[in-house]
């Protein structure tokens, strides 16, 4: 049995999905590798689903969950594909969680969101694996969502691939929507970022790499991660917080893995879209063998 890296993925539009890129190109690469290290199933959160309460976070136990439509993008690249919740690891996370002092329950209807399959669709173009979606909490507190992710790391020892999906920078009201809007062409760039976008994409990038390294102390990352969100030009880059609570789960999760850190951590791919969202996937360790 191998231990897997784990992966923080900015998703960027919806046409992500449905148009090559650099992004696709490594998730698939990283989907590859977890087949070949026959990965036990995926642990994900994402963006686009929160849940309402003090410390509450649902995990996704429909058993036949639904695909929400996916704007700009033709049916033919989703539809068929068939979405494989696994209600068992489900299962097993909501008592993780309770048994943490959080109040997580089950969510029998909730359909599955792009911001999720996605991803999925890209690793595993064949054939989706188990997955279980954990929700954000609604009230986007960072520190809560970096405990939720040092609760399920432990599923790492066990081969669960855990990935956040959202977005080193993602603020839907600073894009350029015109060229996707009129030309379908999401990657058009007729003028350059913006700085404060170019400003916290760098910052960001810092914080991953520079914290993941031999000989930082334990909670290096949780901290850089939770600490951006004060940044000068946090509220350019993120219009709301929910696309940033993801980077925080995956660092309660690096945090909470003995050694994975002094692996160090890469920045695979990086495509800007739309002129001001900036969609960098960063992974954190790698695939190392428990007999090693």
């Amino acid at each position: 049995m191998s231990r897997p890296p784990v992966h923080f993925f900015s998703h960027g539009s919806t046409m992500m999905l449905g148009e090559e890129s650099n992004s696709a190109t490594y998730w698939k690469q990283c989907g590859d590798e977890a087949l070949a290290n026959n990965i036990k199933g995926i642990v994900m959160m994402g963006a686009h689903w929160d849940a309402r309460g003090t410390n509450r976070i649902d995990v996704a136990t429909n058993p036949n969950p639904q695909k929400s439509p996916v704007a700009y993008v033709h049916p033919s690249k989703y539809v068929d594909y068939k979405l494989v919740p696994d209600l068992k690891t489900g299962k097993r996370i909501i008592d993780m969680l309770n048994d943490a002092g959080l109040n997580a329950r089950g969510n029998e209807t909730f359909d599955w969101i792009h911001d999720t399959f996605l991803i999925l669709v890209r690793m595993f173009p064949s054939e989706c694996p188990p997955t279980t979606i954990i929700s954000m909490n609604a009230r986007f507190d960072p520190h809560l969502h970096a405990r939720v992710g040092s609760v399920v790391a432990q599923l790492r020892e066990e081969n669960y691939l855990i990935i956040g999906t959202g977005g080193a920078v993602h603020n839907l009201y600073r894009n350029h929507w015109w060229q996707m809007l009129r030309h379908t062409d999401n990657f058009a760039m007729p003028v350059p970022p913006e700085a404060a976008m170019m400003e916290f994409r760098q910052s960001f990038e810092d914080v991953f790499l520079r914290n993941c390294k031999p000989g930082m102390k334990k909670g290096a990352l949780v901290n850089g991660v939770t600490r951006l969100m004060k940044h000068p030009q946090f509220r350019d880059a993120h219009g709301t917080d929910d696309h940033f609570m993801a980077a925080c789960f995956v660092a309660g999760v690096v945090d909470a893995c003995e050694g994975i850190a002094d692996d160090g951590a890469v920045m695979g791919a990086e495509d800007w879209e739309l002129v001001n969202m900036c969609n960098s996937q960063f992974t954190v360790g790698k695939w190392v063998s428990q007999t090693a």
